[in-house]
């Protein structure tokens, strides 16, 4: 089949013509807006804060909180958002796109302020959010995830995973990982000594902190998290034919981008107890960091809950950079991986449950949010979408994901309160006893 020109597109509905120059012209403009980049600390803020912690005389960090003024790129913003067509879908779609580069324009702008934290909010939501169809809040859910993990856990000590593989062993087993799924493009797995994050993901490059020791355990879940959705879903929209936004991670779409790959890891399997609770706990950290907790008690918070001393100072680190180390000015982002995944259950279900199973794939053909996937949905008839050159393995066979998800629907309805494991036993004895022959 011929593939669709633009020219094809715009003969059918001309509105699409200026759209696509908007489309190219925000690309630009996002392009250079990079949150992580502004907001991140210098590593040796950890070692400076570590030793003085383990001398008994902890020290609030003093990370530098210098507000990026952008007020070129927020010109510009505003100025393309007046001239973008809100009545079309796709201008509809680009119009949020765009509004969500100029919220973190300002973001970055108020670095150290409540502003700072308003607009994450915005973006990245907040943990005492509640849904208007739901009864609990994103941190209700964090807190429960947390009370079932320790029921679940028990008395129990969870045996130590050993981190024990260097990155430059771990980076070949991974290129090894990835290699025969990305045939049509190149993706390099490198190693890089000043990454704050153990590892991060783009459309072509996975990148892993060199000085990190890594378990078996961390394979699978950075193949699922990082590489079969961050890379995965970057790269399909690079190779979408029309759309150049389809290809960027706009700020907006960051809680789909991370609830889907978190919710990859759980229905792969590879998500383990200890990572689902403390995805739980960065929610509930960030409530006390928004409700004025300093750094050093939510430092304590993380240790208290059974992370290391450098896992607690990295995982404050997330939750203050951008903010004020004295407490309620802070980076909501970390919330938005419990609420994204959630959402993205949600979204699954009610696709599947409604006979929409086209929509799946759709949620890798770039970087969109669930509502982007069902406002999009319609074109793709035309050629201006092209499905994804790659799905995950997981998501390729709809009726395996509905069964996964059904059974744990019904398995919920089981409760585990009213018997002990000696129930097992006596249940049989009962059932004998009321039926043999005198």
């Amino acid at each position: 089949m011929a593939a669709v020109t633009e020219a094809d597109l715009t003969s059918r509905d001309p509105a699409l013509a200026a759209l696509f120059e908007c489309d190219r012209a925000l690309a630009r403009i996002g392009r250079r807006i990079k949150v992580l980049k502004a907001i991140d600390w210098p590593p040796e803020l950890e070692e400076r804060f570590l030793s003085a912690w383990r001398h008994g005389q902890p020290e609030l960090p003093s990370p530098p909180t210098q507000p990026q003024m952008l007020a070129e790129e927020t010109t510009a913003l505003a100025a393309l958002m007046r001239r973008i067509d809100r009545g079309h879908p796709i201008g509809n779609w680009l119009f949020k796109s765009a509004w969500s580069y100029h919220i973190a324009a300002l973001m970055l702008a108020g670095i150290g302020t409540q502003e700072f934290t308003r607009c994450s909010a915005l973006l990245y939501g907040r943990p005492d959010f509640r849904y208007r169809s739901q009864d609990v809040t994103n941190v209700d859910s964090a807190e429960e995830m947390l009370s079932i993990t320790d029921e679940l856990i028990g008395r129990r000590q969870l045996p130590d995973v050993p981190f024990d593989i260097p990155a430059e062993k771990f980076a070949a087993m991974l290129r090894e990982r990835i290699g025969s799924i990305f045939d049509r493009d190149g993706v390099t797995v490198e190693l890089d000594p000043a990454l704050p994050s153990k590892a991060t993901a783009s459309s072509k490059r996975i990148a892993l902190r060199a000085t990190a020791l890594f378990s078996e355990r961390d394979l699978e879940q950075l193949t699922q998290h990082e590489a079969f959705i961050h890379t995965l879903t970057a790269l399909n929209g690079r190779h979408q034919p029309h759309l150049k936004m389809l290809g960027l991670g706009t700020p907006r779409t960051t809680r789909m981008q991370e609830g889907l790959a978190t919710f990859a890891e759980i229905i792969t399997g590879a998500m383990d107890i200890s990572r689902l609770r403390r995805l739980a706990l960065r929610v509930v950290m960030v409530k006390q960091a928004l409700q004025g907790a300093d750094f050093i008690e939510v430092f304590r918070g993380f240790l208290d809950a059974g992370q290391s001393e450098v896992e607690s100072y990295r995982s404050a680190a997330r939750v203050f950079r951008g903010g004020d180390v004295r407490g309620g000015v802070c980076f909501t982002k970390d919330g938005a991986y419990l609420e994204g995944v959630m959402l993205i259950h949600a979204f699954i279900r009610k696709a599947l449950q409604e006979g929409r199973a086209e929509l799946l794939p759709m949620l890798f053909a770039g970087r969109l949010t669930t509502a982007d996937v069902i406002a999009l949905a319609p074109f793709r008839e035309s050629g201006l979408i092209a499905p994804p050159v790659y799905v995950p393995p997981w998501a390729r066979d709809p009726q395996r994901v509905l069964s996964t998800m059904a059974f744990s629907a019904a398995a919920q309805r089981l409760r585990l309160d009213t018997f002990d494991l000696q129930r097992f036993v006596d249940y049989e004895d009962e059932i004998i006893a009321s039926h043999t022959l005198s």
